[in-house]
């Protein structure tokens, strides 16, 4: 009985009942992670690219596989990662939905530098943010064009993102003219050795400036300017609790293993003609952008742009100013020679692409034509890099050990 407008029939007790939210069985989670993108299919590749390492197939053929094999596989990480986050509040949610989306270049990261790949790590760093700020977002900006004409986003976060690429690319510039002003292949060795310890202390010390903004950066995002990310509603779960902590735990462990198979042949990828170059700034981010480039077109189609703009952009200023750092901070750990001194080549390519990203954003508008200009860009750094080749002269001046 209701004091104040009688008595309260069934219909209208079900009528209050039905919009709540109904946590999904065990069965609903599973069928929800199975169907969840048409990606799913390449699933056959991860037992294919298991067998192919237990049984000591060629080179080539093991990295084929398990590329294939991580391309599902990030993608499902993503889906159940994004699904974790719609229980969160939306900053802490994005926040998640961006951490868990880099895991696989964690990974593929941690276990290159572990084997001593330095240059599989680098370029695996460069060519994530490139592909996120170039082609990710380049397919937002197209797709979402294409259906909406133009598009509006939040400017202002946009361009704290943009701020924090700019800090990270200082990084990266400063460790480089730092080496070419005091390197000189005719001084002696000693004076080659100490400009080796030398830029890898300024390495290790700008990682640590770089780790600190990162922190500062979560504090802006999740407390003092939290409105600038709070723009999208979450949708309900699609997973119950436990099936997406399961999930998340068990593919996470697939993950490691295709990745180590993954980098364990690449030296017979390598062997084709393809520099490590290539397939870490090129090939590798293509797998690890998998989970990003789906979700962020599929909102931008949906005229969510600000989400987009948050995954495409804020993964970028993930890698650049936390997993970037922390290979270094790791290496150092570990006693790899990890530093932030890039190729000149590379270290201009990074800073073309955020100039570029920011200058198209900056009025915070998007249309399809921006996304075509952000594609071409890409594409002229693909080709870049697929005829380069690693100069044995900088191996000669800074060390084989960075190499």
């Amino acid at each position: 009985m209701d004091p104040t407008h009688g008595p309260i029939h069934i219909d209208d007790q079900i009528e209050l009942i039905e919009p709540l939210y109904k946590p999904p069985t065990i069965k609903q989670s599973l069928n929800a992670a199975l169907y969840s993108s048409k990606l799913n299919v390449l699933m056959i590749f991860v037992p294919l690219g298991f067998l192919a390492h237990y049984f000591e197939w060629n080179s080539a053929i093991i990295f084929i596989l398990n590329f294939l094999a991580l391309i599902p596989l990030a993608n499902l990480l993503g889906f159940v990662t994004e699904d974790i986050a719609n229980r969160c509040g939306q900053a802490t949610g994005g926040l998640l939905n961006a951490t868990f989306g880099n895991a696989e270049e964690l990974i593929i990261a941690v276990l290159a530098l572990i084997r001593g790949e330095i240059r599989i790590v680098q370029a695996s760093m460069l060519g994530s943010i490139i592909s996120n700020l170039l082609l990710v977002l380049g397919s937002c900006f197209i797709a979402g064009g294409y259906k909406h004409k133009e598009q509006d986003f939040n400017k202002k976060a946009a361009q704290t993102n943009s701020g924090l690429l700019a800090i990270a690319c200082i990084g990266l510039v400063i460790p480089a003219a730092f080496h070419f002003e005091g390197s000189d292949q005719k001084v002696s060795v000693n004076r080659n050795d100490l400009l080796h310890d030398q830029v890898l202390n300024l390495s290790r010390g700008t990682a640590l400036v770089l780790l600190v903004i990162y922190v500062l950066f979560l504090y802006f995002q999740l407390k003092t300017h939290a409105h600038f990310y709070n723009e999208e509603e979450s949708e309900d779960p699609e997973l119950s609790f436990g099936a997406s902590i399961f999930l998340l735990g068990f593919i996470t462990i697939i993950v490691t293993f295709s990745s180590d198979y993954l980098i364990d042949s690449i030296e017979g990828i390598t062997e084709l003609g393809l520099s490590k170059t290539f397939v870490g700034l090129i090939l590798l981010p293509i797998v690890g952008n998998a989970a990003e480039h789906a979700s962020a077109i599929k909102v931008a189609m949906k005229n969510k742009m600000d989400l987009a703009i948050s995954i495409a952009v804020g993964s970028s200023t993930q890698i650049a100013l936390f997993l970037t750092p922390f290979t270094v901070i790791l290496g150092w750990i570990i006693g790899q020679p990890m530093s932030l001194l890039f190729q000149t080549f590379e270290t201009v390519v990074l800073f073309v692409s955020v100039l570029i990203t920011n200058y198209l954003i900056q009025d915070g508008k998007s249309n399809w034509l921006a996304g075509i200009l952000l594609f071409a860009t890409y594409f002229i750094i693909s080709l870049a890099f697929f005829f380069y080749s690693d100069p044995s002269s900088v191996e000669k001046i800074i060390g084989s050990k960075y190499f």
